[in-house]
């Protein structure tokens, strides 16, 4: 062949290739600071894979939770990647739903993965989803309002202090309230809090033989304690604000101590997006009565693929991209070492420019490394899971229960109410579930 037609031909396949229609991986991703960063970020992943085209499908985390779910459970393959947490990996992948990921390529260095997060996204020894960031719990607090009043944070507060700080702080009508906690029904929210402050108080959700425990004097603490802080120092409203809606309360300096996720200590040390920057301190989760479990809860965030797509060699492309330790870097060379994804990977936390960037990290690590999900309660339990229960029905009882206790806080029923009705519903999906024998 003579090279002018050879180029012709060259050029034909050029072309070609140049019209072939990119494959669309479309993602549900979580609507919160750091998948907001990536999707920003994901001109990086572009560029090195122009066959890909990402469709970003943003969502509030409840509707996120139902919108996967049903996909999921119906195979219908809306989605490619999606989000979800490390309540859904091992239960999805042992029900067959998630593709494994064994695709990840050689920079991915899944040994880097700190152990308690990647036992948690993990199903029979493979890795069946891959973290974008990893949590536990935390108080924060504003170190300006404590030092006004004369306060000092004890390295380990108690559920008592917490209370008589909040009352303390409390100023309703400069529009500023002692504490914010999550009071938005859902098996993710309130009942995330709530789940992990019952382990602290020496709660739990079931008993050896599965019959739930909401009857027991423990229950009544915590949910007595919860709805008369939140009466009295919590923000209007309190019932219907979750995750998001404190952060944004408490960045604007609205609230004076917040106990919630660590992930947050990212938003709350920008510039850009918080009113209060050198001014938050951070302590443990609290304690209740020398119980001295810190109710640590362990969640991550990741990146999985339903068994439904046909297109799981691009997706793990994308997680790959996405998840690997390269990530971290890309994000610090746009807006800075503190804003890198947490609590997922020994070498972060090795690095001592985020360490310096970022005087939360301790605090995260820490929280992460001595939560308990396999004993979370103080006393024996059945179950496992530090703010949920790993079993498929909580979701569905989760959310129940929370709907119950939402309304505890806002007054349309007291709290022996609140937790008769609990324990009769949930004893009623126990029993239908087959985990509570008949007599």
């Amino acid at each position: 062949m003579r090279r002018g037609a050879l180029l012709g031909v060259v050029a034909l396949i050029g072309a070609a290739q140049a019209a072939m229609p990119a494959e669309v991986l479309t993602i549900a991703a979580v609507d919160n600071a750091d998948m907001n960063r990536m999707q920003e970020l994901a001109d990086d992943f572009v560029a090195g894979n122009p066959d890909i085209h990402l469709n970003w499908v943003l969502l509030k985390e409840d509707v996120l939770r139902q919108k996967v779910a049903t996909d999921i459970e119906t195979r219908g393959g809306q989605f490619d990647i999606m989000t979800i947490g490390n309540y859904e990996v091992p239960i999805w992948a042992q029900q067959g739903w998630l593709k494994p990921l064994d695709d990840l390529g050689d920079k991915y260095d899944e040994d880097d993965l700190l152990p308690a997060i990647r036992k948690a996204v993990s199903y029979d020894g493979k890795l069946y989803a891959s973290p974008f960031y990893g949590e536990s719990a935390m108080l924060m607090y504003r170190i300006d309002l404590f030092r006004a009043a004369g306060l000092e944070m004890p390295p380990s507060p108690t559920w008592t202090f917490v209370r008589e700080t909040a009352t303390k702080l409390t100023d309703k009508a400069a529009g500023r309230y002692g504490i914010c906690l999550r009071g938005k029904a859902g098996w993710g929210e309130n009942m995330a809090l709530l789940t992990a402050a019952a382990n602290s108080f020496g709660a739990r959700w079931f008993d050896l033989d599965w019959r739930p425990e909401f009857d027991s004097l423990e229950w009544q603490r915590t949910l007595t304690f919860y709805v008369d802080l939140l009466q009295a120092a919590g923000p209007p409203g309190a019932a219907f604000l979750g995750y998001t809606e404190n952060l944004d309360l408490f960045r604007t300096g609205k609230c004076a101590m917040w106990i919630d996720s660590t992930v947050a200590a990212s938003t709350l040390s920008n510039p850009k997006t918080s009113d209060v920057v050198g001014r938050v301190g951070y302590a443990p989760f609290p304690t209740y009565g020398g119980l001295g479990n810190h109710g640590n809860w362990l969640w991550t965030w990741n990146l999985a693929i339903p068994a439904s797509t046909t297109k799981a060699g691009p997706a793990q492309r994308f997680i790959a991209w996405a998840t690997d330790r390269d990530y971290a870097d890309l994000v610090a060379a746009h807006e800075g070492w503190a804003y890198a994804p947490p609590g997922t990977r020994i070498s972060l936390y090795n690095n001592p420019a985020y360490r310096s960037a970022a005087p939360f990290s301790g605090y995260t690590l820490t929280a992460i490394d001595t939560a308990n999900p396999d004993q979370p309660t103080v006393k024996p339990a059945p179950y496992t899971g530090s703010q949920f229960v790993a079993i498929p029905e909580f979701q569905r009882i989760g959310n129940a229960v929370g709907q119950i206790f939402a309304a505890a806080v806002v007054g349309q029923m007291s709290v022996t109410q609140a937790l008769a009705s609990a324990n009769d519903l949930t004893l009623r999906e126990m029993t239908r579930a087959g985990y509570v024998k008949q007599p």
